[in-house]
């Protein structure tokens, strides 16, 4: 899950991400990610890594033999991930330009939910060939479409009611096939994809709502019309209306909903 611009942009969306979503939406697919491609002693960007979850798995994994590096768009995010890990070296750079160090490759590029909300992805696959080193690895997580994520589906159509139809960005890249072209068109060769599918659990308090409806209202032709207290208005109201259905995956305390991604992998 990730939100549009103008809730990327508020103070306080970078430490609410940090919170409530890290942990139980993006560290396991983090874990799942790295185990694909994650070797010892490797050196490893993490492309649009907001506040670092991936980077600071593999971190985890390889320790002071390697060296990671993340790059984001996003100062307020990159604030989060060096407060919460300080020893990565995080960089503010645009996935369609990134950052690089003259002639500085990796063994590891990774991109976890960001590639389908990059408006240039030719030119963002092409950064990501040039970034990876000779024979190096990479790894891209594209959310599968929410027609296939019966929660996500259910909780879209409560927000159209109000907004009309949304074409909700996190889901652009929902067929492999794309993705596997855009990759090859980069140059990476070897390129596979599989699904994954995973049950996500997060705690009852969680304001899941309240930032799945913000994500809509942001991405849609309506809600970018409204002024600000308009569209929080507008949030407050798809949130009672999707209780119901929140109730319905409720597990329990937990709120519990399966989640579909896919990983493409391929070589440098």
């Amino acid at each position: 899950m990730n939100l549009p611009s103008y809730a990327m942009n508020q103070t306080s969306f970078s430490q609410m991400y940090e919170q409530w979503l890290v942990g139980p939406l993006f560290r396991p697919w983090a874990e799942m990610t790295v185990e694909e491609v994650l070797g010892s002693g490797d050196r490893f960007l993490d492309i649009a890594c907001g506040t670092g979850i991936l980077a600071r798995v593999a971190r985890e994994r390889i320790g002071d033999a390697g060296h990671v590096v993340g790059i984001d768009i996003s100062p307020d995010m990159l604030a989060v991930a060096r407060a919460v890990a300080p020893s990565i070296e995080w960089r503010e750079g645009n996935a369609s330009a990134l950052p690089l160090k003259d002639g500085e490759q990796f063994d590891v590029v990774v991109c976890q939910q960001g590639l389908q909300f990059f408006p240039d992805k030719p030119a963002a696959a092409a950064q990501m060939r040039r970034a990876l080193a000779k024979d190096g690895r990479l790894a891209v997580a594209t959310w599968r479409s929410d027609e296939e994520i019966p929660f996500f589906r259910e909780l879209r159509h409560v927000a159209e009611r109000h907004l009309g139809a949304i074409s909700d960005q996190r889901y652009a890249l929902g067929d492999a096939a794309p993705l596997e072209t855009l990759l090859r068109d980069a140059g990476f060769s070897d390129v596979r994809s599989k699904v994954l599918t995973r049950k996500i659990r997060f705690n009852a308090d969680t304001p899941f709502l309240r930032l799945n409806a913000m994500a809509l209202v942001g991405m849609s032709a309506a809600g970018k019309a409204l002024n600000d207290q308009a569209r929080k208005d507008l949030v407050e109201e798809i949130v009672g209306e999707s209780v119901p259905i929140q109730q319905s995956y409720t597990d329990g305390s937990m709120l519990a909903f399966e989640l579909r991604t896919n990983l493409a992998t391929a070589i440098g």
